[in-house]
């Protein structure tokens, strides 16, 4: 199963429409989304395309209300608080958008750790545990927008940049 990785996407439709329909070619259905949507519209791409999404508030975020009810007009879509655990084929994944939430001790339960906040990707493991930060979805900082596709059954994490022609507008 491949699993599209997103964090901080902070309303950049251009840049979230791009990333979806490069998930879609890539035939990725499924993402984990850790935090910094900012507004309820920014789900309108996994929407109009049918892909699947977990995710988790991040600090960016003051309309929860409002993006639950958002997810609930899409298929398989639900945002969580986070910390969130969820089990994706056999592989125990924690998602939240500040990595030191995760490092409690609770992340040594886990297989996956996917985090965003710092916008920039990095892919780490700490003893048997995959750390993931997909990166800056949005672009706003670093100039391009980034995300990350997951084989959950080689734990293998490939980085996805999109040209400036996708999102420039």
């Amino acid at each position: 199963m491949r699993v599209g990785l997103l964090s901080d996407t902070h309303d950049r439709l251009p840049a979230i429409e791009g990333l979806v329909r490069e998930f879609v070619a890539r035939e990725v259905s499924f993402v984990l989304h850790a935090g910094d949507f900012c507004a309820p519209f920014s789900l309108r791409p996994f929407i109009a395309h049918n892909v699947a999404l977990a995710g988790v508030f991040g600090v960016n975020d003051g309309d929860h209300a409002g993006l639950r009810l958002a997810a609930a007009k899409g298929m398989g879509m639900e945002i969580f608080e986070a910390p969130h655990s969820l089990v994706l084929g056999e592989k125990k994944v924690l998602l939240v958008h500040e990595i030191g939430d995760a490092l409690d001790g609770s992340i040594l339960a886990h297989d996956i750790v996917v985090h965003g906040q710092a916008h920039r990707a990095s892919t780490a493991t700490r003893e048997q545990t995959l750390l993931v930060n997909p990166g800056e979805a949005c672009g706003w900082l670093h100039g391009t927008p980034s995300a990350a596709i997951l084989d959950l059954e080689t734990l293998r994490v490939e980085s996805i940049t999109l040209p400036a022609a996708e999102w420039a507008r």
